[in-house]
């Protein structure tokens, strides 16, 4: 038996403040009723409608109790720690991720903010907003490098961590994956350590990417101790999510030279405030939680939402990324 109703009963929320998930969703044709709402304050008063909700960072727990109809959540990013799991569990409510839908744009994120590290891209982007043609540099250990034979350490080697590891290859890298279960394979890494193993293997690396999920076992990872392993010319990347970061331990170390530097996609509160000293330091790259952004998404979530449609239509109880 579905748990939710047949294709001409059902009724789809898209909520998003950005994505243009109804527009998309409409050009397939699907026959579903469907609607878009770009705030939470809008999305609640509509809930009782609503049979299914993709989400994300708009949910709030206090939809649940003007929402009779809802059966299944499709959350629109990868993470879902924002969702209430075991309340969703006795309610009767599916959640899925959106994991897998954003590996490409995020694994190619981390590789362009490692590069510009590397490149001083983001240090020439200042000068040009300044008008000032830097001379040649004569001090080595200050010119822009070179990433052959540097060690990177990819902290998760999920879809993201993997696929970043297979880029870095590609520029003839050394790769250390940092993963909860190293039995279960190397992928494209030269080596994989357990996550006990984590503070040995920064003190190795030329960049530190994280990549990981935001779960118990993964906040605060890399705490003060794990920072402060970092050789004093090594960079850390974080496409992970803010708390997998002492912040304040990393602002700390950043702001005495400890380390090289750092290019940051996710904070601990967003948008990251105005009174951060991250903002102002030229040694740190700021991308607004962007890293799974392109023109691309919408498909790909939808690619997803429909996928787990099918399988809930047809009575399965098991769906691509099932979370509860």
């Amino acid at each position: 038996m579905s748990l939710i109703p047949d294709r001409s009963s059902l009724t789809v929320a898209f909520a998003h403040g950005a994505y243009q998930f109804a527009d998309a969703f409409g050009l397939r044709d699907t026959g579903i009723r469907h609607f878009q709402v770009s705030t939470p304050e809008a999305l609640l008063p509509r809930m009782p409608e609503v049979d299914v909700l993709v989400v994300s960072f708009q949910w709030r727990d206090a939809l649940l109790e003007n929402a009779p109809k809802l059966r299944f959540v499709q959350s629109i990013s990868a993470g879902v720690d924002q969702f209430p799991k075991d309340l969703l569990r006795s309610r009767g409510i599916r959640l899925a991720s959106a994991q897998g839908g954003n590996e490409r744009a995020v694994a190619e994120h981390a590789m362009g903010l490692l590069l510009s590290l590397t490149r001083h891209l983001h240090l020439a982007r200042d000068q040009q907003a300044k008008r000032h043609w830097r001379p040649m540099i004569g001090d080595r250990t200050r010119r822009e490098d070179e990433l052959e034979g540097k060690t990177l350490v990819i902290v998760g080697m999920g879809r993201i961590g993997s696929r970043l590891a297979r880029l870095a290859k590609a520029f003839d890298m050394r790769v250390i994956g940092v993963k909860r279960n190293p039995s279960t394979g190397a992928e494209a890494a030269d080596e994989v350590v357990a996550t006990e193993g984590l503070r040995e293997a920064v003190a190795h690396a030329d960049f530190v990417v994280l990549t990981c999920p935001l779960t118990p076992e993964t906040q605060g990872l890399m705490g003060a101790d794990a920072i402060a392993a970092m050789r004093p010319g090594a960079y850390l990347i974080n496409v992970a999510r803010g708390k997998v970061v002492d912040e304040a331990a990393l602002i700390d170390v950043l702001s005495k030279g400890r380390i090289a530097g750092a290019a940051l996609d996710c904070f601990h509160d967003e948008p990251l405030p105005a009174g951060s000293p991250l903002w102002a330091m030229p040694h740190v790259i700021v991308t607004p939680h962007s890293a799974g952004e392109t023109r691309r998404y919408e498909a790909n979530v939808l690619d997803i939402l429909m996928d787990n449609l099918g399988r809930l239509w047809r009575g399965e109880s098991e769906l691509r990324n099932a979370v509860a």
